[in-house]
């Protein structure tokens, strides 16, 4: 007993010591990893502002902004581990007539389209890692011809990327275009579409570099005490299967008293309605006699008295008469008999009423068969019989 006092105390020590270190030291999961490397697809719309007013107020769309109603833009970028990216970017547009276009209202609409090299920066290196929201800045060179105007543009960007998985995101992005030495109007480019990430390389966080650290300094204390620990969950295990095995035998002796106790009670229900008297009726009637009544009455009382049962009432008839109507006849005699019950207080749940016709006779008075007024009457009658326990 003593020993086994000892290895309890143990085994409680060590679980704790387990909890709390396991607390301490989290496990590491997929939040302490980031993408290092990647490949960056990307399918969406650009808007063009190129009103000759695109920095005084870049906000404005109604007149100034140009889009065409399907995806205009295609990118591909690769981004490496220290956080830079080069990427090739595609455009197409259509400036709208009757849209501000270098200051002047167009009379038609005018093809635009665009291709740019950047080299971007991400944001995160310098601010933390984060796995949904990743700002970016960049700049670049391209070409570009609109309003009919081609020209080489110098470019910079500032955007953020929000990634819903490892692989699929949105990008959101501004682009300031500045023309190189024509008289081509400076313009801005917004841009929003989907981004797929493939050719993936992961590796720890900072903050997963550090648990991982931890972790390791962890693991020789935790392979010390496991020797120890097994030993004691060995002997806790004995006793959970002692406990079983005493809890089985206990219910199996509760479920034998309780189902010898129940059929003894059911027993003395059903001599009880046997002895109230048969329920019987006179020739083609449904209609309950004053002796029949009282027969009832105790039977109801019965009902209340084992409120834990429910009853099946059956009606029967005689042989004489067509089946069809006997079976009808059977089913009013239940039916009139189940009302009483209904009115003498007795739940409609705990009933069922159903009619047998003439299947099931007391005696060969079966069609064909010549039989005394008294042999036929035995069988116009309704049984009340036990249907089932509810259950608690």
């Amino acid at each position: 007993m003593k020993s086994a006092n000892i290895l309890l105390s143990t085994l409680c020590f060590l679980i704790f010591f387990k909890s709390a270190a396991q607390q301490e030291i989290p496990e590491l999961n997929g939040k302490d990893s980031i993408i290092s490397s990647s490949w960056v697809l990307g399918l969406g719309f650009n808007f063009v502002d190129d009103s000759g007013d695109a920095w005084g107020d870049f906000t404005t769309i109604k007149n100034q902004w140009n889009a065409v109603p399907y995806p205009s833009r295609l990118s591909l970028g690769r981004y490496f581990q220290n956080g830079l990216g080069v990427e090739l970017i595609g455009a197409y547009n259509r400036y709208t007539e009757g849209n501000t276009i270098d200051g002047i209202t167009i009379d038609a609409d005018i093809p635009y389209w665009s291709l740019d090299g950047r080299l971007s920066y991400d944001l995160n290196k310098l601010f933390g890692e984060t796995g949904l929201f990743d700002p970016y800045l960049g700049a670049g060179l391209g070409y570009t011809d609109a309003n009919n105007q081609p020209r080489a543009t110098y470019n910079a960007v500032f955007g953020f990327r929000l990634w819903f998985s490892d692989r699929w995101g949105l990008d959101l992005n501004t682009s300031g275009k500045w023309s190189f030495g024509n008289k081509a109007t400076n313009h801005i480019q917004h841009a929003a579409g989907v981004v797929y990430r493939f050719g993936l390389k992961k590796s720890l966080s900072k903050k997963g570099k550090i648990k991982e650290a931890l972790l390791k300094e962890f693991d020789s204390l935790r392979q010390q005490s496991a020797d120890s620990l097994r030993l004691a969950e060995t002997l806790a295990e004995e006793q959970r299967n002692a406990d079983r095995l005493l809890a089985e035998k206990q219910t199996r002796d509760s479920l034998l008293l309780a189902e010898k106790q129940e059929t003894e009670r059911r027993n003395t229900l059903q001599n009880e309605l046997s002895e109230s008297g048969t329920i019987g009726f006179g020739f083609d009637s449904y209609r309950l006699e004053a002796e029949n009544l009282k027969r009832l009455a105790r039977i109801a009382s019965l009902m209340k008295r084992y409120s834990d049962f429910s009853f099946i009432i059956i009606g029967h008839t005689d042989a004489r008469g067509p089946s069809g109507y006997n079976q009808l006849l059977s089913e009013k005699r239940a039916a009139a008999v189940m009302n009483f019950l209904l009115e003498q207080g007795i739940d409609q749940s705990r009933l069922q009423a159903s009619g047998k016709g003439e299947t099931e006779l007391l005696n060969a008075c079966k069609d064909g068969v010549s039989c005394t007024v008294s042999e036929h009457a035995l069988n116009r009658r309704v049984d009340i019989e036990i249907k089932a326990i509810f259950p608690d």
